[in-house]
C-alpha cells in the first residue's frame, strides 16, 4: 500500500530525518520519503497506518493522518 500522511512539528531537515529514520526501523521493507517544508511523510510497501502513527509519534512528532 502506497500512502501519503501529514506530520506536524517538523521544522528542518534534521526533523526529517528523525522521522525517516524512525519509520524505516519500524517499516524496513518500504521507502520512506520526508518533505519537511509540506509536512509529509510518503510511505510505499506494506503498512498500515497504525505503524507509521507509532513510529512518528516515537520520534515527537504530531500524525495528522492521511494527507488530502
Amino acid at each position: 500500500m502506497d500512502a501519503t500522511y501529514k506530520v506536524s512539528g517538523m521544522t528542518c531537515g534534521g526533523c526529517a530525518g528523525s522521522v525517516t529514520n524512525a519509520v524505516r526501523r519500524a517499516l524496513p521493507d518500504t521507502t520512506v520519503v520526508v518533505d519537511h517544508v509540506a509536512g509529509t511523510v510518503k510511505v510505499a510497501g506494506p503498512h498500515e497506518a497504525e505503524q507509521v502513527k507509532t513510529a512518528v509519534e516515537d520520534a515527537g512528532f504530531d500524525f495528522d493522518g492521511a494527507a488530502p
